[in-house]
Order: C-alpha cells, then structure tokens, then sequence
C-alpha cells in the first residue's frame, strides 16, 4: 500500500485490500486475520490491483460487490480501530464511486 497512501485514504485502501483477499465474511474473521489479509492481498495484488479488482467486481456483480465493500468497511473498522474505537480516519467508512453508484 506504499506510495500512494498520500492520494488516497488508507482505510480506503485497507477496504479494497480485505474486498481483492481471499477471506470471506462466513468465515468471522477475527482483527489478526483482518489484518493479515490486508497485508497479504496488499502484496499480492498492490494498491492498485485491489482498486482494480474491486471496480471490475462492481461492474460485473454489483449488489454482491456492494454487500462484500459493506463487509470489509465493518471489518476494518474493528481491526484496525484503536482501543476498539474509531480514530481518525480509520473509523470513516470507505467511500468509492462505484459502491456509491450501485
């Protein structure tokens, strides 16, 4: 998630990074696994690869990507919150144009 952390918001990020991971909200993930995924998916795929993946999600099934982003703002939230509150920036959810537009 290097470089571009300064263009755009990293709970924004984080949101496309867990949406681009392999884990699934039926899978309860705990704020470790979260994290983890994050991190993983962030390696993988980079910042923009995720952004990339997300946007071909809500184009091609968006009432399923919309439920996933909803997913992965929550997860976020609570993962990377400090002292299971929300701090600056990290608590806000994660706006993208296309979750807004479906």
């Amino acid at each position: 998630m290097g470089r571009m952390m300064n263009r755009r918001g990293v709970s924004a990020a984080r949101c496309d990074a867990l949406f681009a991971s392999l884990l699934q909200p039926s899978q309860q993930p705990g704020a470790q696994q979260v994290r983890q995924a994050v991190a993983a998916a962030a390696r993988r795929f980079g910042e923009r690869g995720c952004a990339g993946r997300v946007a071909q999600e809500f184009g091609e099934h968006p009432e399923a990507a919309a439920a996933r982003m909803r997913w992965a703002r929550q997860a976020i939230a609570r993962a990377f919150a400090p002292m299971g509150s929300p701090g600056p920036g990290e608590g806000r959810p994660c706006l993208h144009a296309a979750e807004r537009a479906a």
